[in-house]
């Protein structure tokens, strides 16, 4: 009984010390991001008597049979998708804000009212030099103005195109190190196997942080659909459940980008292609694709009003006397220029018109021609086209991100370390191994009583 006695004391206080060893753990790692709190699984050790009935059990005290983690895989999941759906409005709103800023502040809608503008006053002194140069100096300014904003949008589109870029590389990286994990968590499993639920070890509970910390890093560039082994190790399928495959056990397949002769990037794994529906390299790929539309749109309205002015420059005739020639150049916002700085270029007077001519007939039809293509109104749709964009996706992203913040709480509440919790532990623990020890120091006594009787 006195022998039974220490060794279930002893077996006691072992499992009071690796429990306080833990609970350190835990406290230590408090604000360790990816860290799951752990709690030590302990069993009964009971083994078949030695004396009396066949059916009689010696109790033999308790063991750690393993590490368990407080980790939901509902939970773990949930936060990896609303984190996902949000890093992706992220990437949008600050995408769309660049674009809205290269064409906001470009000032071509204010440089077209100020030449349309010109154009009116003139029109009241056609002969006059001066008012003919301002005509030709807001002209200059217009086109420049358009080519700002072709330079703007060519940046925000090459900063999408590198964080798009920048995303595949850290995808693959990741995907990498995962498949690494996937490589130690497999030839951990027969010692897994042989503990029960999740119970595990220390060094493999270790491991399984690391999985679930590369997935939530993986799901910030895109979403990912997840199957796990029984080994622990994981599978990842990107883009959801239709994917192709990106990790299947210890093996990868590389995500490769490319950039298509819109702009816009497109994703491959081998010969697959890839839809994102989260992620912030999705968020680059809808911001470009709007990109792409606005920088369309602002070229057709630059090469419309070129194609306007000079086609009604051709139907008269400049101060000089002469035929007149196209004002403008270029068939896009990047490439639309003014094409003379002489103020006498300026066909206002109708065909076969005498230099020096009064006549307004031919700027008064050209007028006529920019009131019915309304280029302040075109341009004034594409800003408000934009804008609006922005502030539908900001709407969204402060949506998803309430999602995502109250998926990480639950997920926090369940899976972190509560210090009041550990502290408690710490008191509870301690008085086991005290008690512990108290129980080996009183079977010694009775151990030695029994000597002394027998003496």
């Amino acid at each position: 009984m006195t022998s039974n006695l220490l060794s279930i004391a002893s077996s006691g206080a072992k499992a009071a010390e690796i429990a306080l060893d833990i609970t350190g753990q835990n406290i230590a790692n408090a604000s360790t991001a990816g860290y799951v709190r752990r709690s030590a699984s302990m069993t009964e050790l009971a083994s078949p008597g030695t004396w009396s009935t066949a059916n009689d059990v010696s109790l033999s005290g308790v063991i750690v049979s393993g590490v368990v983690r407080n980790a939901d895989s509902f939970l773990q999941s949930e936060a990896r998708r609303t984190g996902s759906d949000t890093a992706q409005a992220t990437a949008t709103v600050a995408g769309l804000t660049g674009v809205e800023t290269a064409v906001e502040d470009s000032g071509v809608f204010t440089a077209i009212g100020t030449f349309t503008n010109s154009l009116k006053l003139l029109a009241q002194n056609p002969a006059d030099t001066s008012l003919r140069a301002t005509v030709i100096q807001n002209g200059t300014t217009m086109a420049g103005s358009f080519q700002i904003a072709a330079q703007g949008l060519s940046a925000a589109q090459a900063g999408l195109q590198g964080a798009g870029y920048d995303g595949v590389r850290q995808v693959n990286t990741l995907t990498s190190q995962l498949a690494t994990i996937n490589t130690q968590l497999s030839a951990t499993a027969a010692q897994a196997a042989s503990n029960a639920g999740d119970v595990t070890t220390s060094d493999r509970a270790s491991l399984l942080d690391q999985r679930d910390s590369l997935l939530d890093q993986v799901s910030q560039y895109a979403n990912i659909a997840t199957t796990f082994q029984a080994d622990g190790s994981v599978n990842i399928n990107i883009g959801g459940v239709s994917g192709p495959p990106l990790v299947t056990g210890s093996s990868t397949n590389t995500l490769t980008a490319t950039t298509n002769s819109d702009g816009t990037v497109s994703l491959t794994v081998g010969n697959a292609a890839v839809t994102l529906g989260g992620g912030s390299i999705a968020g680059n790929q809808a911001a470009l694709t709007k990109l792409g539309r606005i920088g369309t749109n602002l070229d057709s309205l630059a090469s419309s009003i070129a194609t306007t002015v000079n086609t009604q420059q051709a139907n008269g005739t400049d101060l000089t006397g002469a035929i007149g020639t196209a004002l403008f150049s270029g068939t896009t916002a990047a490439t639309l220029a003014m094409t003379t700085s002489k103020g006498s270029a300026i066909a206002t007077a109708a065909a076969g018109s005498a230099a020096g001519s009064t006549d307004a007939t031919n700027l008064t039809a050209m007028q006529g021609a920019l009131a019915t293509l309304n280029p302040s109104e075109t341009m004034n749709a594409i800003l408000t086209d934009i804008s609006g964009s922005v502030q539908s996706a900001t709407t969204t992203q402060a949506t998803l991100q309430t999602l995502s913040t109250a998926a990480s709480s639950s997920l926090s509440a369940q899976a972190g370390v509560d210090l009041n919790s550990e502290a408690i532990n710490l008191v509870k623990f301690q008085q086991a191994f005290q008690a512990s020890s108290k129980v080996m120091q009183t079977a010694s006594t009775i151990f030695d009583s029994i000597l002394n009787l027998t003496a």
